[in-house]
């Protein structure tokens, strides 16, 4: 009896190996065969199914880079993706020149990054900041109506802004008014990363002294810049981002041209006192930014903007009694009825 069981229990065994096989035709079949629908089930599998639909579905990640013309914004975003990303460089034969003006440029990095650059000039201090914050807060108010629709798209389009960049001359002295005003206003509703442009123009002991005096004017103004104490989930994460923090602002150089070092192609910039290597950290910080921002913060700076910045302007925007709902198909009355009812509930409680 026991015998005619077991061979039944192989027999039904083949049957289900010799049906998986068969529903995928000319692929390995690594899962779900012989021992493994009994092996080891964890997070790592979770992690592995999140991977892939990133994989096929992509994301989108938007940086915003802010500062005065001529301090190499367009080189540094060139350089950071190591690919021809401004529109200034995209073909050789032909050349964008950004003119000195209050102004918006936005280009992206195939399907998933974007960049949005912004120059200003002394024209005006509340003229320069006005466009970025009208900006920012016109993808928040888009993607805000996105949500509030009835029938939403499966996927809504994200194109609010997850990291401005904001370059500071490196002049030696102090932050400016202009840059204090600006950073006070952009800190409250996107994550700034302040860099020094052109730090090869200062010696070690002049960008450590300037660094320090620019994060004593930062917390004097009481400006906010990514990543924010307040944010640390947990005291790994507090231990790293402390470390960010007093690299803060990140001294940097960009270039797209190579050179020959020690036999090695690297990108640099070539004096007559030698090359300054971009990605070596005893030259400059860009390997530090872009490790920020592409390989431990992405996701992170993604998450803040979704679950501070955004939902900040959402809850303001929703109080709001001029909130436009006719234009969605809306009524407001929906929410205040169910206001006024919670109300009700709870003073019956």
């Amino acid at each position: 009896m026991e015998e005619g069981e077991m061979k039944k229990e192989m027999e039904l065994e083949a049957e289900v190996k010799v049906e998986l096989s068969q529903s995928v035709p000319g692929q390995q079949m690594s899962f779900i065969q012989g021992t493994d629908l009994f092996g080891y089930v964890g997070i790592e599998a979770v992690l592995d199914q999140m991977r892939r639909k990133t994989m096929k579905a992509g994301f989108e990640f938007n940086i915003m880079v802010v500062g005065q013309s001529g301090l190499g914004k367009s080189t540094l975003v060139n350089t950071l993706f190591k690919s021809k990303v401004s529109r200034k460089s995209c073909t050789p034969s032909y050349e964008e020149k950004i003119c000195k003006t209050v102004k918006l440029h936005s280009v992206s990095h195939g399907e998933s990054t974007h960049t949005h650059t912004y120059t200003h000039t002394h024209t005006g201090l509340e003229q320069s900041w006005e466009p970025i914050v009208k900006y920012v807060n016109e993808q928040y108010e888009k993607y805000l109506r996105e949500e509030l629709h009835v029938n939403r798209k499966r996927r809504i389009p994200d194109s609010r802004v997850h990291c401005c960049i904001y370059f500071l001359p490196a002049t030696g002295h102090r932050l400016r008014p202009i840059d204090v005003e600006f950073m006070k206003r952009l800190g409250k509703i996107v994550s700034i990363v302040p860099v020094i442009a052109k730090a090869d123009t200062l010696t070690i002991e002049e960008r450590q002294e300037f660094k320090e005096r620019i994060r004593q004017d930062l917390a004097a103004n009481g400006i906010h810049v990514y990543p924010q104490k307040e944010f640390d989930e947990d005291p790994e994460e507090h231990v790293l981002n402390e470390r960010i923090r007093e690299s803060i602002p990140f001294a940097v150089v960009g270039t797209d041209k190579e050179h020959q070092v020690n036999g090695n192609k690297v990108l640099g910039r070539k004096t007559k006192w030698g090359i300054i290597e971009v990605e070596n950290v005893a030259h400059c910080e860009f390997a530090n930014l872009r490790d920020l921002l592409i390989r431990s913060h992405l996701q992170d700076l993604k998450d803040v903007t979704h679950n501070i910045h955004y939902e900040t302007y959402r809850v303001r925007r929703l109080n709001e009694s001029n909130m436009d709902f006719s234009e969605l198909g809306l009524t407001p009355w929906p929410l205040e009825n169910g206001t006024a009812d919670k109300c009700e509930s709870e003073s019956h409680l």
